[in-house]
């Protein structure tokens, strides 16, 4: 049997998406680092009154960690604040508490995307800057799932490989992709506009038609890919939309 040999990373770029308790006084923290992806970390003695990590290990900051160990779950040896950042407020903290849960839950441990840590980092100052937060999501919901091999196709009819005409109807067919719209094709996917393919491949989600059918799309397809996983933030925000 080979014992698996020890890992130390030191001074690595992350962000804290989630975190829970770990016996007596310490925590286990799931980080989305740089060169890593996410990462599981004991931290020792965390919830105990005096320790200095309670004020540190906290959502949406730029840290600078690191750990050392042989399963996956490794141990925090140190961290620090990368430097300063923009706060996250009301509905703009929900949607970054969105962002790292679906982080949390479709990417796996120890899987390495910097353009995919790049993209969140680049969410989180879009959102700490009051930009239209629902053209953020799907931005960085489209990033995520090309990241994971599950690109969404926008630019080309699936059924033809013809490109996408503005002025006609399309049903996305989950993994296979648009499909001109009528016969059996509209009970097996969500209808939507040329306009609104050609827009989300743009990344212009400015027109209120391209807004709704995209976050329609988006969620059919996330929920596909979460499969029985439940998205609590997603609650938190229609509740949120509804005060």
């Amino acid at each position: 049997m080979v014992t698996p040999r020890t890992v130390r990373e030191h001074g690595q770029p992350a962000f804290v998406l989630h975190s829970y308790r770990y016996r007596e006084s310490s925590l286990v923290v799931e980080v989305f680092t740089r060169d890593h992806g996410r990462v599981a970390l004991i931290a020792r003695g965390a919830r105990r009154p005096g320790s200095e990590l309670r004020g540190v290990l906290t959502a949406f900051q730029p840290l600078i960690v690191s750990w050392t160990g042989r399963s996956e779950l490794k141990t925090l040896v140190a961290v620090e604040w990368e430097g300063p950042y923009a706060p996250l407020k009301g509905e703009a903290l929900i949607c970054g508490f969105y962002l790292s849960e679906l982080v949390l839950k479709l990417l796996a441990r120890d899987d390495p995307h910097e353009s995919l840590y790049a993209a969140y980092r680049a969410a989180l100052a879009a959102l700490a800057a009051d930009e239209r937060h629902d053209a953020i999501l799907r931005r960085f919901e489209l990033k995520l799932l090309s990241e994971l091999g599950y690109g969404v196709l926008l630019d080309r009819d699936a059924e033809r490989g013809a490109p996408i005409a503005a002025e006609r109807d399309y049903v996305y067919v989950i993994e296979r992709g648009p499909v001109p719209a009528g016969g059996r094709a509209a009970q097996m996917g969500v209808e939507l506009a040329g306009r609104t393919l050609i827009d989300m491949g743009r990344g212009d989600f400015a027109e209120p038609a391209t807004q709704q059918q995209a976050k329609a799309l988006m969620r059919v397809l996330i929920n596909h890919y979460l499969g029985n996983q439940v998205l609590h933030t997603r609650q938190l925000l229609r509740d949120l939309q509804e005060l």
